[in-house]
């Protein structure tokens, strides 16, 4: 696995025992014995290192919320409150999922560009922290709605800034997007403020793009975010308290992949806000990431069913699929399909020996998990785990199709 920096760098975070992975303490076989497969385990021991490497790098005027949309397990939502994170919802299923968990109302931003009225209005009952308003008709919708509940909404404006987050592997500012309101056109909508009496204005919620490893650009986007929000301070009806500068941490996933230098993003965050502490002295900062501190903390594992050949490659068809992980079939926005990092996690002191396809059992040429991995020569029972697969894995994927079994979670 030498040759594959995305293995090695997501390995370090995990135990093994006899050339063995363990989740969580378990190997694949004694976790597979209990649960059948295919499965996917989140370790939160993993999660909980992440967790802290993020809040010990950045400043401590900077809290962490956690996206949900990466990973809405119950039990992961709950281990990060418990951890003290606040929340970043995009539904009002989302919304009820974090509420369920005792969570504090305060803690919880809500973002989406087409929030229903029966979503403003939940968010609204519960008082939370901020609703992220992506148009001046959202924000109409909301002073009326809050209205009629004779209460007041916190909003901040989403703001689509007139820059991209370069390197992203999905770009949400910048150019024309369906997210937030053009950076330019901020000045105007905050001078509209004085007319919705049920709105009580916050900040700012900054989100540029997803995705990235450059802490460069992340520290160069962060640093644009701050620029823009004081150059909207002569116009807003009071000072932000609260400014969410968004994320974009990434995590490695294919095979020359580069692990973020957090510690660097996190020492230009604490030059920028000290050089802006005296113009935003009464404002807190908010970043948000799911990817970073849960991406890495999840496995789905397999097992091999049969093993063929076809004119002169192999094929271990495995008993899930793209069905199951959309992400790691390259069918979930990927412009280039490659392959995420793929173990056989019981046989890791073997050197590789063979290339590998590595198939599912859907009646269709995409359900394709690897092509050619190189990996020990595999044998059918042999379990095959693909890395990275605690974001947009189980809950991004499309887990009727074929109406094959379904693949069950477990969290250790």
């Amino acid at each position: 696995m030498k040759d594959n920096q995305a293995v090695k760098s997501i390995l370090q975070y995990f135990d093994t025992r006899n050339g063995k992975l363990l989740i969580g303490g378990r190997t694949c076989k004694q976790i597979a014995d209990r649960i059948g497969t295919p499965f996917y385990a989140y370790d939160l021991g993993v999660a909980e290192k992440k967790f802290k490497m993020l809040k010990k790098a950045l400043p401590t005027e900077v809290n962490i919320h956690y996206a949900i949309k990466a990973n809405p397990h119950p039990e992961i939502i709950s281990f990060f409150k418990n951890l003290g994170a606040g929340f970043d919802v995009a539904s009002k299923g989302e919304l009820e999922k974090v509420l369920k968990s005792g969570a504090d109302p305060d803690t919880i931003g809500f973002a989406g560009p087409g929030k229903q009225k029966n979503e403003i209005k939940a968010a609204c009952e519960a008082e939370i922290g901020s609703l992220n308003a992506e148009s001046v008709t959202e924000l109409e919708r909301a002073d009326k709605i809050a209205g009629n509940l004779n209460k007041k909404l916190n909003v901040s404006l989403r703001v689509n800034p007139a820059y991209e987050l370069v390197g992203s592997g999905m770009r949400m500012g910048g150019g024309p997007k369906q997210f937030g309101i053009d950076q330019e056109k901020i000045p105007q909508v905050l001078a509209m403020f004085f007319q919705w009496k049920n709105l009580e204005f916050k900040g700012f919620h900054i989100f540029a793009g997803s995705q990235n490893l450059s802490a460069e650009s992340i520290s160069s986007s962060f640093k644009k975010a701050v620029e823009a929000v004081i150059s909207f301070l002569p116009y807003c009806p009071k000072p932000p308290s609260m400014v969410n500068l968004g994320g974009g941490f990434g995590i490695p996933y294919y095979k020359n992949d580069e692990e973020l230098d957090i510690q660097t993003v996190g020492r230009r965050l604490s030059s920028c806000l000290a050089d802006s502490k005296s113009t935003l002295k009464h404002t807190r900062f908010v970043v948000e990431t799911g990817r970073y501190l849960v991406g890495e903390c999840g496995i789905y594992v397999s097992r091999i069913i049969d093993i063929k050949e076809s004119r002169g490659e192999t094929f271990a068809v495995i008993d899930g699929g793209m069905h199951h992980h959309l992400a790691a079939s390259g069918n979930f926005g990927q412009v280039i399909k490659r392959n995420f990092p793929i173990i056989l996690p019981d046989r890791l002191k073997e050197p590789p020996a063979q290339t590998i396809n590595i198939v599912g059992p859907l009646c269709t040429p995409l359900d394709r998990l690897g092509t050619k991995v190189l990996l020990p020569e595999p044998k059918i029972n042999d379990f095959v785990a693909v890395l990275g697969s605690g974001a947009y894995g189980y809950s991004a994927s499309p887990l009727s199709f074929l109406s094959h079994q379904n693949v069950i979670e477990v969290v250790l």
